[in-house]
């Protein structure tokens, strides 16, 4: 019988494939309602050459940085924050898998156990997050997380992304310290 266990830990090389997998297979109108451009998609050896480039880099060195969400072990998910200035800030990301594992509660669960990794690894002062302002789910889990909403503006967020109104969400330090 499941417990239904969350725990997160650090990108692995077997955890390559499930992520390639999850953007590659998704379906446009699913990339579309987060935001993304499916034109933009990048093809496997670039999702394998981007995604294992995490495994040898330290972490002052790191262009993305990426935590699987796991349920009583296995893989459902990725958190990763890209954008990253060492030692300042940086942008994080929430994906759920597979639609059966969503809408459950755990978004805002599995974002408090990644953000120490974030803080912590990084030395980061500041998370932004800056989620399509018409897909709702990332929202809820940023505010349940301890996020605090700062403003809605258009812009082209990331290098999937198309032209698009967002939400941007930050958490400084100093608000997760008080969290703890």
């Amino acid at each position: 019988m499941s417990k239904n266990l969350l725990s997160v830990r650090e990108i692995q090389k077997s955890d390559i494939g499930s992520i390639t997998q999850y953007w590659l297979s998704a379906d446009p109108a699913f990339l579309t309602g987060m935001g993304v451009e499916p034109a933009k998609m990048p093809s496997k050896e670039e999702w394998i050459t981007m995604l294992s480039e995490q495994l040898t880099q330290s972490y002052p060195e790191k262009k993305s940085y990426c935590m699987i969400w796991l349920v009583d072990s296995k893989a459902i998910g990725h958190c990763n924050v890209n954008k990253i200035k060492f030692g300042e800030e940086a942008y994080m990301h929430l994906h759920l898998w597979n639609a059966d594992g969503r809408k459950k509660g755990r978004g805002p669960k599995l974002v408090k156990m990644s953000i120490p990794y974030f803080f912590e690894n990084l030395e980061l002062k500041t998370i932004y997050s800056e989620p399509y302002a018409l897909n709702p789910a990332p929202h809820k889990a940023l505010e349940k997380a301890g996020f605090t909403f700062v403003k809605e503006f258009i812009t082209i967020p990331g290098f999937l992304n198309f032209e698009q109104p967002v939400k941007y969400w930050e958490l400084t330090y100093k608000q997760y310290k008080k969290q703890k």
